[in-house]
């Protein structure tokens, strides 16, 4: 299937729905799962054109991402057609010729499915883990901050380096009570951090 093939069944998905009552859930539901049908496809297709896209460079995990949202997206479908089925809002036919149309998208699928299967993943270098520098660098200004002020809360750090989480700033106070270089004083928002002398 092409990408005028997909854009031409998503067409008609669109004008069946037409037909359905204007504020039925189930008429938008079907459209969106369409849409994200085609949008899959359309990623799968630019990435294996001749002029190699991104997909083709992608490592196969994320090549098996794609195939896998056009599954649960072709399955999400079949189910909602059974639905409108049930509702009688549009022609029985018009229904399984549709479902026949993405049933062979899913045909076309299983086989890259398979064809991915014989493919061995080339080892992806992990992603770089926060360095201990970096780590030392925020708790070391954690440190000076409670020099500077005595005792302090998690919101205060928080001010001083706008571009750290809260919870990232809670795990380093973990550390440093691990390491037993500042202690715990009261409880949930009135928990405040101070230096051990």
């Amino acid at each position: 299937m092409d990408e005028k093939d997909i854009i031409e069944l998503t067409g008609r998905v669109y004008k069946q729905t037409l037909l359905f009552p204007k504020k039925e859930p189930l008429r938008y539901k079907i459209r969106e799962t369409a849409d994200n049908i085609l949008s899959s496809v359309i990623e799968w297709q630019v990435g294996h054109k001749p002029n190699p896209g991104k997909l083709l460079n992608a490592n196969i995990s994320e090549k098996r991402d794609i195939i896998f949202e056009v599954e649960k997206n072709l399955e999400l479908i079949k189910s909602y057609f059974k639905l409108a089925k049930w509702q009688n809002w549009i022609s029985y036919f018009d229904i399984l010729k549709l479902e026949e149309e993405y049933k062979d998208l899913e045909g076309y699928f299983k086989k890259q499915v398979l064809e991915l299967s014989f493919v061995k993943e080339k080892p992806v270098a992990p992603k770089k883990e926060i360095t201990e520098d970096l780590m030392d660098e925020r708790k070391n200004k954690i440190i000076s901050i409670l020099k500077e002020k005595g005792k302090i809360q998690v919101k205060d750090i928080k001010d001083a380096m706008p571009n750290v989480s809260k919870r990232t700033i809670r795990r380093d106070f973990d550390v440093l009570l691990e390491k037993k270089l500042v202690k715990r004083l009261g409880e949930n928002n009135n928990t405040f951090y101070e230096l051990i002398r």
